[in-house]
């Protein structure tokens, strides 16, 4: 396993299933959708699905279902349902703001999320985080979202940091190719349990001790 940067230039944070709970949320509204097209949805079928935007998902779902054409259908109807899982909130994964805010006390932060705007602000509210981040970049911000580098370096950007400088965390496959393709160096921490994740380094948790010493630690080293 790679050491961790000691003195990394940003750290850009995932969102969903990284720093807010809102998986869940996914989980139950794509069940819902592949019941209704009579198919079962177990591990198997949430990694194709999984850190894709509402668009890629409703793609992935329609080959799955035998429906070509069928996709952005198949994405309004999952955009819905989530807005309304949504609705009831989400919260904070543990350790999400204590580390996020170790962070920032030495290096800028931004949030990059292949969710659409309208839902990665209401994520971030829900949780309680949204004063954390002065800098987020959300999937319909962007020519093209990930597995594309656009958002991390649209992120690195704004920040004004070099992304070969600069830390990803991110849990799902998905998100970790944009991160790499961005340059990158890759924190995964995997959402759906039992995956294998390319990654720098891996963590099980936020609220891993290795991770809340480096994030701790910055500071001395900035």
């Amino acid at each position: 396993m790679t050491s961790l940067p000691r003195t990394p230039q940003a750290v850009v944070f995932d969102c969903d299933g990284l720093l807010v709970d809102t998986e869940v949320c996914w989980t139950r509204a794509e069940t819902k959708i592949f019941a209704a097209h009579g198919h079962e949805f177990g591990v198997e079928q949430k990694a194709l699905v999984i850190g894709r935007t509402p668009a890629g998902a409703g793609e992935a779902m329609a080959d799955y279902f035998g429906r070509p054409g069928a996709g952005a259908e198949l994405a309004a109807e999952l955009l819905d349902l989530v807005r309304q899982e949504l609705a009831s909130g989400a919260d904070a994964l543990p350790g999400a703001a204590e580390l996020v805010k170790a962070c920032t006390r030495a290096v800028p932060v931004a949030v990059a999320s292949n969710s659409p705007r309208e839902l990665l602000d209401t994520a971030l509210a829900s949780a309680g985080l949204a004063d954390l981040f002065p800098v987020s970049f959300a999937a319909d911000e962007v020519a093209a979202a990930k597995p594309a580098p656009d958002l991390y370096l649209k992120a690195c950007e704004a920040l004004g940091v070099l992304p070969a400088r600069s830390v990803a965390f991110e849990d799902s496959a998905t998100g970790i190719t944009a991160a790499r393709r961005a340059g990158l160096y890759v924190v995964a921490v995997p959402s759906l349990p039992g995956t294998a994740l390319d990654h720098d380094h891996l963590a099980s948790a936020l609220v891993d001790r290795e991770l809340v010493d480096w994030a701790e630690g910055l500071a001395q080293g900035a």
